[in-house]
């Protein structure tokens, strides 16, 4: 069989055991927690301003803040940028 063939089915194997709890050499990316409430007080806005500043459904930041959902993909790279500078990602939003 072929080098490829050989790595792809060690890779299937290796993620079947992975899925049945067993060792494996997997190796598993959590992202780190971020805490939605923190960063919006960080900002002094209320839920219903940081929604509308940066275009998050009430629904889902109230999810996101009660722990009942995680923001991923471009969610929580925003989220991750308004922490750090939200005066920057305002100004953006108003050009």
């Amino acid at each position: 069989m072929s080098k490829a063939f050989e790595e792809i089915s060690a890779g299937l194997n290796d993620a079947i055991a992975h899925a049945k709890g067993k060792k494996t050499k997997a190796v598993i990316h959590e992202p780190e927690p971020i805490d939605v409430k923190a960063i919006r007080k960080k900002t002094g806005m209320s839920q219903q301003r940081f929604c509308a500043t940066f275009g998050i459904s009430l629904g889902t930041l109230r999810h996101w803040e009660q722990g009942l959902r995680t923001p991923r993909g471009a969610a929580r790279v925003l989220l991750k940028v308004v922490d750090q500078n939200p005066r920057a990602v305002i100004r953006a939003i108003n050009q």
